[in-house]
Order: structure tokens, then sequence, then C-alpha cells
């Protein structure tokens, strides 16, 4: 219960799926939790779930893809709890499912808009408060879409390749200080994204069971599979640990 007792943690994303359970397992832990999404209600309820089950935790509303908005949240959660230790890069969005040739630019960059510059601002913001609190752990979630390919969503894979990249460019420019990052790469997840995705694709008939198909161990992934991920990189239990990619996949990205 005690893994990342007297850390602070800034989770994007965090009002809903991988980020709302990575959040609570984190606050579980002991860490203060900072709630960042741009579903302000969602991540107010949340946080004032947290604060009421005994947990250090507030939120913030934030669309990553603001810089001026990531630097003032940043500094803000460092002034409400002191410090910051700990930056889950989790805000994402899936974008437009159409065949490259048929993508607008606008499509195009409101993914790498959130999904690479959100990653760019968050980092670049939570870095000097990392270093002045002597070290820390970056974690930003890419996908298995980060290691391979499918025929659908271009600029989805595309950012998520582009996460993965970063986040080995920066282990390395930030290992002096003690600033580990590290990627997670998901499988399919049940979340609210993936639900969205089925949607779009015309709720197949076989559904949740034909994303079960894709993956060895015989079923998609819960949010907390991620969570747990995520602890372990912040913890001091992976110190030794940065530029790494931890696929939690169910086995999808091993054929």
């Amino acid at each position: 219960m005690n893994r990342l007792k007297g850390k602070v943690a800034v989770i994007t994303g965090g009002a809903l799926g991988l980020g709302r359970a990575t959040a609570l397992r984190m606050a579980q832990e002991g860490a203060a939790v900072a709630v960042a999404d741009m579903r302000a209600k969602e991540g107010g309820d949340f946080a004032d779930d947290l604060a009421a089950a005994g947990h250090q935790a507030c939120s913030w509303p934030l669309d990553v893809s603001r810089e001026v908005d990531v630097a003032r949240v940043m500094d803000q959660v460092a002034d409400r709890f002191g410090r910051i230790d700990i930056l889950v890069n989790n805000a994402g969005v899936a974008g437009t499912n159409k065949p490259t040739d048929q993508l607008t630019e606008a499509e195009w960059d409101a993914v790498q808009a959130v999904n690479v510059k959100g990653v760019f601002f968050c980092t670049k913001h939570a870095i000097p408060h990392l270093r002045r609190a002597g070290g820390g752990s970056i974690i930003n979630l890419s996908s298995i879409y980060g290691l391979v390919s499918a025929p659908d969503v271009p600029p989805y894979h595309a950012s998520k390749g582009a996460v993965r990249m970063m986040t080995k460019t920066d282990a390395l420019i930030y290992a002096p200080e003690k600033i580990r990052v590290n990627s997670i790469h998901p499988g399919f997840i049940w979340t609210p994204m993936v639900e969205g995705y089925l949607h779009d694709a015309g709720d197949p008939p076989d559904g949740r069971q034909g994303l079960d198909a894709l993956h060895p161990l015989g079923h998609v992934g819960e949010p907390d599979d991620i969570a747990w991920g995520c602890v372990y990189l912040a913890s001091d239990e992976s110190k030794f640990v940065t530029g790494a990619e931890l696929v939690i996949d169910g086995g999808y990205t091993a054929r």
C-alpha cells in the first residue's frame, strides 16, 4: 500500500479508462494524484471520490494540446502538493479512421495535437518540477501500434510510433538527472476508447469476441492491467529502468 508513498503524480486523461485506473492505484499506493482531463466534471467527481476515501487528490481541467494551459496546471499541481515526482502522459484520441489518401490535414493534425504535442508539452513543463524534486518518472502511454501496425487509423499509428521514439530520446537526455522515461504499449483494453472503436467499425457481429481473439491469451485487457504497469514504472522498484518499452498486450505482438 506504500509503493508510492510521498510521491506526487500528474495523470493526464485521468477521468476515465486507463487514466482513471492508474490514478486510483497510485492513490492507493500512497501517491498524491492530480487528475488532469478535459472532462472537468468527471475528473472533479473522481478526485472528490478519491479524497472521500482518504487519499490526496485534486482535479484540473486540461487540454494537453494547449501549452499555456499545460504550463499553468503543472505549476498549480506543484504549488498544491509541494512537488511533482511522476507524470503519466495518458491523454489520447483515436482520430478518424480513413485511408491516408482520404484524410484531411485537419483530421491528421487533430490526432497529433493531443497524442504527440500533448506528450511534448506535458514533458516539457513537468521536467523543471521533476528536476527540483531530484528526479522522477515519466510514463508515456504508447500502444501496440507504436510497435506494429494495422491497415486502419493512420494518424493514430503514426502518433504512437512518435511517442515511442520521444520516450527513448528523453530517457537519454534526462538520465543524468535521475529522471526516468519509459513507454507502455497496451493491447486492446476494454475502455470507452475501444468501445468507440467498435462502434465506429459498425459494431461488427463478433464485437468484443473478435477483439478477444486477436490476443493469444484469449481476451482483451482491463484498465487495471495497465495501471499496475504504471505503478511499477513510477515506483523505486524500477529505479534501473529507463528508455524501456513495457508491452502489456496479451501476447498480441508476440506473433
